[in-house]
């Protein structure tokens, strides 16, 4: 049951943050410096993305810690689903798939 949570938790941290980016992309383009521009717009959106950071580095040590030790494969995937998706896919799928290595 909780490991279907996980999936489900991966599927929607996917879509919801994937619409959002393709509604900006959409607007601006590929433009890097817009999109930091409107990432850092006022203190409450920085301070969300300092602890999104932050979060995420937390993440990669636990994972790479907990992987490590559950022999699980292939642990630089997270990284870049991290990256280039969210931490809202890579945390929810890392615990998917580590349910199977208990």
């Amino acid at each position: 049951m909780r490991k279907n949570i996980y999936l489900l938790f991966a599927i929607v941290g996917t879509l919801l943050p994937v619409m959002q980016f393709m509604g900006v992309i959409g607007a601006y383009g590929l433009d890097l410096p817009k999109a930091v521009e409107l990432a850092t717009a006022n203190g409450m959106s920085t301070g969300g993305w300092l602890d999104l950071f932050i979060s995420s580095f937390a993440f990669w040590l636990f994972m790479f810690t907990e992987g490590t030790r559950l022999r699980m494969k292939n642990l630089w995937v997270y990284v870049l689903l991290n990256l280039f998706i969210g931490l809202s896919l890579a945390l929810p799928l890392f615990l998917y798939f580590r349910e199977d290595r208990q």
